[in-house]
């Protein structure tokens, strides 16, 4: 019994830090004293909502969304079709609906207002002939400061849905064309340039051959043998390493000089020179 009533103490000596019965410490002032976010908001959830794409629920149905598999998404209740992140939204819209129903972007852009930096117009071309309905698209567009991107399919619709998301937050050097800086890869972009020889091909006469050089001293019959050549290919690759880089007339004009120079020697120009100074 001695040992229940000293537990019983203990627990009754235990009180709530709230409860005005207990005197304040320095521990107290001390906690008070440390700035930073209050008990509140730390325990708060951080919404889930900026990490996938926001789907307006009037798309439910729409082919494009189960191919949407790289990002997640979920449906909200949202103006725009899609909505990336806080500052990109997109309108979807099928060319065979506008052409339906040419009013109904009109009434979503007044509905979008100006409520996002980036406002992208998805379009999926779905009839055979849309060049009048996609030049009235690029009208609007123009006028109402939207980005158009075009789709051929739900898949390609799809694909520029998570490409948005994906490249969200990233610098715009990272969808710039990179300068190759490395040898190999300009004689690769050097000889894929050539209007049969891919960079397959290049690769392929590089690992033969060695160097450029050996390249360009190879017979067109060496060049067919190499895999992925045959004679069509090898002969207009032999042509364009081996013909003149000036055109024709550059060239014929080129000879006219040379000619004219052997023709002319210092001494003759010297004594034209001292016949008009003495006129």
């Amino acid at each position: 019994m001695e040992l229940e009533d000293g537990f019983d103490d203990l627990l009754a000596e235990i009180e709530e830090p709230t409860s005005p019965k207990r005197p304040k410490t320095e521990q107290d002032d001390l906690i008070r004293e440390i700035p930073g976010p209050s008990k509140e908001l730390s325990e708060k959830p951080t919404s889930s909502k900026t990490h996938c794409v926001l789907v307006n629920k009037k798309q439910r149905g729409n082919p494009l969304l189960k191919f949407i598999t790289s990002v997640p998404w979920e449906y909200d209740d949202i103006i725009p079709d899609y909505e990336i992140g806080k500052t990109i939204c997109i309108l979807f819209l099928s060319v065979r609906y506008h052409n339906l129903n040419p009013d109904y972007i009109n009434s979503r852009l007044k509905e979008l207002g100006k409520k996002y930096e980036l406002r992208v117009l998805l379009v999926q071309v779905d009839l055979k002939d849309p060049h009048a309905a996609l030049k009235n698209l690029t009208r609007v567009c123009l006028l109402t400061d939207l980005t158009l991107m075009l789709a051929w399919s739900p898949e390609e619709a799809a694909k520029i849905i998570e490409n948005y998301k994906i490249f969200e937050n990233k610098p715009p050097d990272r969808i710039m064309e990179k300068i190759e800086n490395d040898p190999h890869q300009k004689i690769i972009n050097a000889l894929s340039s050539i209007k049969p020889v891919n960079k397959t091909d290049a690769m392929t006469l590089i690992t033969t051959f060695g160097t450029l050089e050996n390249i360009i001293k190879a017979t067109e019959s060496r060049l067919a043998d190499c895999p992925g050549f045959g004679l069509t290919k090898a002969k207009k690759l032999y042509k364009a390493l081996h013909e003149p880089f000036l055109k024709r007339g550059h060239t014929k004009d080129a000879k006219q000089s040379e000619e004219f120079a052997e023709e002319v020697s210092i001494e003759e120009i010297e004594k034209v020179e001292n016949e008009i100074v003495n006129q």
